[in-house]
């Protein structure tokens, strides 16, 4: 039983996590960060698992970046090959979650971008939870093709693009996310505070939250404590507090 008693009401539509920590678990243990790697597997299955359970919609997981491309060559194999296998596992189909990917896929190895390609299909009409995996993704780097795609739109229909024609919604709708809503809920395991190029976009008015957990110790506990946090913040979205207050009022009075 979970230590922190969470609203089953008010639970973020949209987790958004940053899985930070697998090379340090597995230094302190003496073991490879390959090692750490798989044990970060687990904690993908149970996390999902329970977001599932929660009711939690949108569950993305930031699981490779466009900079690990620079890390060393083993471990980028190693990554590949447990994207793999992670996708082998029946996860999806018992707890009813259809699987998405975004980020550019086509720097990745034929066999997973086809395994990807599979496992959305084979899940597509799942309809729980969608587990959105951020690999080969970058902030800057969805922004910018969202910018170019839009300046081919425009070429394309040999229309040219008033600069009044750039809207945040026109933005929006072309980034990889356009299919569901911004993160209520940013979390980042492993005890660094900074976001990584990380869905920069869409965190704008998301609430963050940093635990010192590796993220292959981080269990059902550690995520009803973040969620907890969450709904004991005020949300203004730029408004003052006041605003809040009255506006939470109303809808009460409305509800009566």
């Amino acid at each position: 039983m979970s230590n922190f008693e969470i609203d089953m009401k008010r639970i973020p539509r949209h987790i958004a996590i940053i899985m930070d920590g697998n090379g340090r678990w597995a230094a302190e243990r003496g073991k490879p960060r390959s090692f750490g790697h798989q044990a970060g597997v687990e904690a993908v299955r149970r996390i999902t698992s329970e977001c599932t359970r929660l009711g939690v919609d949108f569950l993305t997981l930031y699981t490779f970046s466009t900079e690990n491309w620079n890390r060393p060559a083993d471990e980028v194999s190693a990554l590949m090959g447990l994207v793999l296998s992670s996708l082998e596992d029946e996860i999806f189909m018992k707890n009813n979650v259809r699987f998405r990917v975004i980020g550019d896929v086509g720097r990745l190895p034929e066999s997973v971008q086809q395994k990807l390609h599979e496992t959305e299909e084979h899940t597509k009409l799942n309809s729980k939870m969608t587990m959105v995996v951020a690999l080969s993704y970058s902030s800057r780097w969805e922004i910018t093709k969202a910018c170019r795609d839009i300046l081919c739109e425009s070429k394309s229909a040999k229309q040219a693009l008033k600069p009044e024609d750039i809207t945040e919604e026109l933005i929006s709708e072309h980034l990889e996310t356009s299919f569901m809503p911004d993160p209520d809920l940013l979390i980042r395991t492993g005890g660094e505070l900074r976001v990584s190029n990380y869905l920069l976009w869409q965190i704008a008015y998301s609430e963050l939250y940093f635990c010192d957990t590796y993220w292959p110790d981080f269990d059902e506990d550690d995520l009803h404590k973040a969620i907890y946090s969450y709904q004991h913040r005020q949300r203004r979205f730029g408004k003052t507090e006041q605003q809040i207050e009255q506006e939470a009022n109303a809808r009460q009075r409305q509800q009566k």
